[in-house]
């Protein structure tokens, strides 16, 4: 099922090439990214392929095809996939509370109310969760010692669900949106549901059948695996184990050698790493209805706006559905994806969207973050795609 990568880049309508290679060498001159790979399909053909600019900066090691990249929140669409197999088997019920597999797991509203938080909630961001990184240093979560997932390398699973749900929800389940750590959760819940590590399941359910290998919670050939780096002025910064970036009104802590310890929980929502080829692979899986994984009723639920609107009421014109945000209004959004669009990215320096109507999934993954995840090359990118098509 996997895309073919020696196909050859080519130019679609409006010459597709020249203008995301232009965005591309744009944000490499003025020093926005170190490296990045960027792949484009349509209607199942991949039309585009470029591997540009430094996977190691300092000992000048360039990008390729087949670099690997640290994938953060790309994980969370792999693992929404993995669990709606195990919802289409029968074995776990949209409706069904957690507590049916993690009965400890038991946070309370600030009043001190039980809440009773269901799948759905994990996959839609309305759980009432959220992120260390989205709250005040001395929140609930900070004191709690709560990781996001990119941290403390070594935590297990069940230490981070124990401090987790120690902490009050932030509104009852179903109420409100709020990104966070359910997808977390819910990798909790599918090794509990089958008795295995997250990352095994992942790949019986997903990569395998896929023929995929080089995506998963640890890194087969290191050699491959590509540097981070951050923002910074004159040229982003290496990136290290503690290294703190400034994002919303938060900080986030990542610890890139996380990946390496065998004893770090495999994160549901941000522990993955990849190549841009097989999460093209996986997304175009999506775009074409699902088969061999899902059935195609199942991937419509999912990219539809399953989050009752309070996502929008955030930020208009947007949803959520299973796994990712879904566009419902791009003129009230303002971007020039079509009406059901699926996207998200991640704080690596990531992002990626699948446009149904155009039957086109554009993957663009890069060692820098913030840029590559919201930065002048994700709207460069889409113009230029959009411009083209």
């Amino acid at each position: 099922m996997s895309l073919p990568l020696e196909n050859s880049a080519r130019p679609s309508r409006g010459n597709l090439a020249e203008g995301v290679n232009a965005a591309v060498d744009s944000a490499l001159a003025d020093k926005r990214l170190v490296g990045t790979v960027v792949m484009v399909a349509r209607d199942g053909e991949l039309i585009f392929r470029r591997a540009a600019g430094l996977a190691d900066r300092e000992n000048k090691v360039a990008v390729r095809e087949d670099t690997i990249f640290r994938l953060a929140s790309i994980t969370k669409p792999i693992v929404a996939i993995t669990a709606m197999r195990l919802v289409e088997q029968g074995r776990i019920g949209l409706d069904d509370p957690i507590t049916k597999w993690l009965p400890d797991f038991r946070p309370r509203l600030p009043d001190g109310t039980e809440a009773v938080i269901r799948i759905r909630h994990l996959l839609t961001h309305t759980s009432g969760l959220g992120y260390t990184f989205a709250e005040e240093q001395d929140g609930p979560y900070h004191r709690a010692g709560v990781s996001d997932g990119l941290d403390t390398p070594g935590l297990a699973i069940a230490e981070n669900l124990r401090r987790l749900s120690s902490a009050p929800l932030l509104f009852a389940p179903g109420e409100n949106w709020r990104y966070s750590l359910a997808m977390d959760v819910l990798g909790g819940i599918i090794e509990k549901e089958t008795g295995r590590a997250l990352g095994d399941v992942v790949a019986e359910l997903v990569t395998k059948p896929l023929g995929l290998s080089d995506t998963a919670f640890s890194v087969r050939d290191r050699s491959r695996l590509s540097g981070n780096y951050v923002n910074g002025s004159p040229e982003p910064q290496r990136m290290e184990d503690g290294t703190l970036v400034p994002i919303l009104d938060g900080v986030i802590r990542f610890a890139p050698d996380r990946i390496f310890d065998p004893g770090s929980y495999h994160s549901g929502g941000a522990g993955m790493a990849g190549t841009a080829h097989d999460i093209l692979t996986i997304l175009e899986t999506i775009q074409r209805g699902g088969a061999p994984l899902l059935a195609a009723d199942t991937v419509k639920t999912m990219m539809t706006d399953q989050a009752d609107g309070h996502m929008q009421a955030l930020q208009t014109g947007v949803g959520f559905g299973y796994g990712w945000s879904v566009i419902t209004d791009p003129l009230a959004a303002q971007v020039p994806f079509s009406a059901g669009t699926i996207k998200w990215g991640g704080v690596y320096g990531h992002s990626w969207f699948v446009d149904p109507r155009k039957k086109l999934t554009v993957v663009a993954l890069t060692n820098t973050a913030l840029e590559g995840m919201w930065g002048q090359f994700t709207i460069d990118l889409a113009k230029a795609v959009y411009a083209a098509i």
